[in-house]
């Protein structure tokens, strides 16, 4: 039922992909010649406005571009990916003088060197001045250029921020020095690499070599993905690896979950305001992109915080999300929960109450507000005549 329900998922976004994909041309001194370009921009694209978006070149453009394009619109739509720019560079007959490396290093050399100082010196700077790229970017090649793409790894600095490598067919230094190179980075590098058990011999050989090389990196800057799939073969695999690649990298963009919040929220050293805040400056950093924290992610923390019976992490979160968004009701309301919880009744009443007066949230019931202030002012009543009744004895 669930895969019938994805099939279906799937065609409803692919039926709006061919109406958002425009068609450009970039004429290179580099290679001598114009070459095609396809892009998609973000539904909610605005070249007037300051939101950067992370930039996905796709090599291989001719086949690879449409289901990368498809399967960014899918993550983007449940908030699994920031919403990005992906361009596919249309290689046809060139792809083979594209992607043609020395046999020895594994790397470009002569009309695979042009081609590399292209997208180096010409296509990323053409896109970042046309477009509003962010600093994040992210390299998606197949067999040929799936080793083409590592290249950029060995520049001393890389072009890319993360390289998805489906079932690429490695060469010469590359092939033997790839999880050495990758020991050296001191800026966060994401790397992907998926084979399959129907692979083509040759290629997946060198692939499981090149993953146990990578697999004993010890460089806390990597972040690196593998996959073995199974009953796929050269290029059947080429959908499953790109929904794997896209739901790893974007990994730490995704909402909060449970698996988060029980490994890493519920034991945190410190306040939760701290892990949130934290969390999203990681975001903003690594992506290029402001993030807002979700009124979702505020109530899931809170439930942190009283299973931790942490009241000073209720206060300031309470605090942030005042500071963050002053006119909803949100902040006020856990300030006021936290003054209720250590016996500030009155306090808490007037928090309360002036919680009644801003923006509402999803997930707050105003009744519930009005039901505390009841309770709390037949508190201070009984309060108040308990202390008269102890005046006069």
């Amino acid at each position: 039922m669930r895969k019938a329900t994805l099939i279906v998922l799937v065609c409803l976004f692919c039926i709006p992909l061919f109406a958002q994909i425009s068609y450009d041309e970039i004429k290179s001194s580099k290679l001598n010649a114009v070459r095609k370009l396809k892009i998609k921009l973000p539904k909610d694209y605005d070249p007037s406005s300051e939101v950067k978006y992370p930039l996905i070149i796709v090599f291989d453009g001719d086949y690879l571009f449409e289901p990368i394009a498809g399967q960014v619109d899918f993550q983007t739509y449940f908030d699994d990916m920031p919403s990005s720019i992906v361009v596919g560079v249309v290689q046809g007959s060139e792809r083979r003088y594209d992607g043609y490396c020395d046999e020895v290093t594994g790397l470009p050399k002569e009309s695979g060197l042009r081609f590399h100082n292209f997208v180096a010196e010409e296509l990323l700077p053409y896109l970042d001045n046309r477009y509003n790229t962010s600093k994040f970017r992210v390299a998606v090649g197949h067999d040929l250029m799936g080793n083409f793409i590592n290249s950029y790894l060995f520049k001393e600095d890389p072009l890319f921020n993360a390289y998805v490598c489906i079932s690429p067919d490695l060469s010469g230094t590359v092939r033997d020095y790839l999880g050495k190179r990758l020991e050296f980075f001191k800026d966060d590098i994401f790397y992907y690499m998926a084979t399959s058990d129907k692979d083509l011999p040759y290629i997946r050989q060198a692939v499981l070599n090149a993953d146990s090389q990578i697999s004993q990196v010890n460089n806390q800057n990597l972040t690196y993905y593998f996959d073995d799939f199974e009953n796929d073969n050269h290029y059947t695999l080429v959908n499953s690896a790109i929904a794997r690649s896209f739901d790893k990298i974007f990994e730490l963009y995704k909402p909060l979950r449970e698996k988060e919040l029980e490994e890493k929220v519920l034991p945190y050293e410190g306040t939760l305001d701290e892990y949130l805040v934290d969390r999203y400056d990681r975001i903003e950093n690594l992506f290029g992109i402001k993030k807002p924290i979700t009124e979702q992610e505020f109530e899931k923390v809170v439930k942190v915080a009283e299973q931790r019976n942490d009241l000073e992490s209720l206060e300031k979160i309470g605090k942030l999300a005042k500071k963050l968004n002053p006119e909803s009701l949100l902040g006020t309301y856990y300030l006021a929960q936290y003054s209720e919880k250590i016996g500030k009744t009155k306090k808490a009443k007037k928090l309360y109450e002036s919680a009644l007066t801003l923006n509402d949230v999803s997930h707050i019931d105003r009744d519930f507000i009005f039901s505390k202030i009841d309770e709390l002012t037949i508190a201070d009543t009984d309060e108040q005549e308990e202390e008269e009744d102890n005046e006069e004895n």
